[in-house]
This record gives structure tokens, sequence and C-alpha cells, in this order.
């Protein structure tokens, strides 16, 4: 934990940012307005990167946190985890896929894959706020 700065509500803040983005960046490529999908998701590809920066350093300097909760809530918590993290594993290609295709404008190919991508992605970001939330609490609260 760096002085101050608690990574784990970083890293929530930055999954939870990470989803307001690509939920917009959907929605301005259904309204066909292209320049502000373009930086919106640009800006979630930005804050994942951010993202996991910040969960890699945290995890390396403290290792894996053990869920408190028991029974249903733990099974629960387990069963988030769980697809959280295989699907995880798969956003970083996915997403710089997606992304190079749009770059290159290979359009009929960035739509084909970004069907897929988002859905992932987006389950992803909201999940990882979710198991933050599980295992800290709501900072607020």
């Amino acid at each position: 934990m760096l002085e101050g700065i608690h990574l784990p509500t970083v890293n929530a803040s930055l999954n939870a940012l990470a989803a307001v983005f690509l939920l917009f960046g959907f929605y301005f490529i259904r309204n066909r307005r292209i320049a502000a999908h373009r930086a919106c998701m640009l800006t979630a590809f930005a804050c994942s990167v951010l993202f996991l920066i910040s969960y890699l350093t945290y995890h390396y300097q403290v290792g894996s946190v053990r869920y408190q909760g028991t029974g249903t809530v733990r099974t629960i918590y387990l069963t988030i985890l769980a697809t959280h993290t295989v699907l995880a594993a798969a956003v970083p290609f996915l997403a710089v896929i997606t992304l190079v295709r749009a770059l290159r404008e290979r359009f009929n190919r960035h739509r084909a894959i970004a069907r897929w991508t988002l859905p992932i992605w987006l389950y992803v970001s909201v999940t990882g706020v979710v198991i933050y939330l599980m295992l800290y609490g709501a900072p607020w609260a």
C-alpha cells in the first residue's frame, strides 16, 4: 500500500469508471456518435490499464486477501470471484484485439469481436467493484 492511498479503493474506482465509459461508449455507437464512442472506449481502456497496474502493485505488496464471510454469502462471493477471474484473464486480449481492429478501420471485424468483448469487459468491471465491496465494505459507510 502506498502511503495514504488504499489501492483496493483505487482499483474499484478504476473498474467503476471503466464500466461507466463502456456503457457510454455503447450508447454513443448506437446513436452513431463515432468520435464520442471512440473517446469513451479509449478512456475505458486507459482505466483498465491503470487498474491492472494498480492491482498488480497491490497484490505484489500484500499477496492475496481472504474473504471473511461464511455460509451462503461465501459461496456467492466465490462464484462471483471464479467467473470474474476466468473472464478477467480474457479481457486484455479481447480489448486489445477489438481496439486494434477499430484503429485499423476494420470495422466489420471490430464489430464481430466487440459483441463479445463489451459484455465480458463490462461484467469483469462491475464484478470487480462487487468483489471490492464484499471484501472491504463500502468506503462511504
